[in-house]
């Protein structure tokens, strides 16, 4: 079978990773990233009303099924090989160490690098482009693997000691969940979206010393890469710091099944924080893989969409 696009080990450079298309080998390569950990790093975890999938999800189903990457094949192609009896869905993911006897496994993030436009981040699994602003970058030590963008740098938690981010945009599948109203959807999604951005972390820890209040600020009907969606934007004041804008975005996928996507925004307050400008900018640049023309964004209403 041909592998999905991904960063895989580059046969031609076995301390690099290397850009699969799923036809071909690119030109694109980058070293090994180390995973790392923080509490603002992503969200994620807890979903109570939305459940979502990201790019991970591939990764454990090709565990389970008895597939991983291993290589390549003659035709300088990925191949794939029936894992030792030892491997499951519950171990770890393998950390791309370039001093591993073995190829990592491919990351399983849908960012790509951009052939033409370094300045836009690819998902492949929803088939959409984010623009990159400025400020930005693409995801490094992030432990979670829908994470399409955070802000550049790092900075201590007010609370406990760990690693925020200022900002960062996450964007997943909405599977298992009959509800296909992006407005329902929407509105199920951001208190947990407020949960796991500022209450508590991946492993239990409050950043942030918990959420003490919220406040809707904005909701409604957005148009993203041409098809209706509804967004909904949170206020959040915690115990400590100040606080942030939390934004919940669903809109039907414009490939396969078309199943919703789920894009959340975390935006931290204060005079650090990214401008709330920056969503509605990301939201209106989002495009279809492949077409650049589709456009939509806040402001741009089509109509009731539940």
């Amino acid at each position: 079978m041909t592998p999905p696009p991904g960063w895989y080990h580059d046969p031609s450079a076995p301390h690099l990773e290397r850009w699969w298309d799923g036809t071909a080998w690119t030109e694109h390569r980058r070293p090994p990233e180390p995973v790392g950990y923080g509490p603002a790093a992503a969200t994620g975890g807890r979903g109570k009303a939305v459940a979502v999938t990201g790019a991970a999800a591939v990764l454990v189903a090709s565990i389970v099924t008895g597939v991983f990457v291993l290589g390549e094949d003659d035709g300088g192609t990925p191949r794939t090989q029936t894992p030792p009896a030892t491997a499951t869905a519950t171990d770890p993911s393998p950390v791309n160490d370039p001093l591993s006897p073995s190829p990592p496994s491919p990351s399983p993030t849908a960012s790509a690098p951009a052939a033409d436009d370094p300045a836009v981040v690819e998902d492949q699994l929803n088939g959409v482009t984010f623009p990159l602003p400025d400020g930005w970058v693409r995801p490094k030590y992030v432990a979670e693997d829908d994470v399409m963008m955070t802000t550049d740098g790092t900075y201590d938690c007010p609370a406990d000691g760990s690693v925020c981010r200022h900002g960062l945009v996450v964007s997943r599948t909405v599977t298992a969940n009959a509800e296909s109203s992006p407005k329902v959807l929407a509105q199920q999604d951001i208190e947990d979206a407020a949960d796991d951005a500022y209450d508590r972390d991946l492993i239990g820890n409050k950043p942030f010393g918990g959420i003490e209040s919220h406040k809707e600020v904005a909701s409604g009907p957005v148009a993203v890469a041409g098809r209706a969606g509804y967004y909904v934007r949170w206020r959040v004041t915690t115990a400590k710091g100040p606080g942030g804008y939390v934004q919940s975005m669903v809109f039907p996928s414009t490939v396969g099944t078309e199943s919703p996507i789920l894009v959340r925004y975390v935006f931290d307050a204060g005079e650090d924080g990214p401008p709330l400008a920056v969503m509605d900018e990301i939201t209106k640049g989002i495009r279809p893989i492949g077409d650049a023309d589709t456009g939509g964004g806040v402001g741009s209403g089509l109509g009731p969409t539940d």
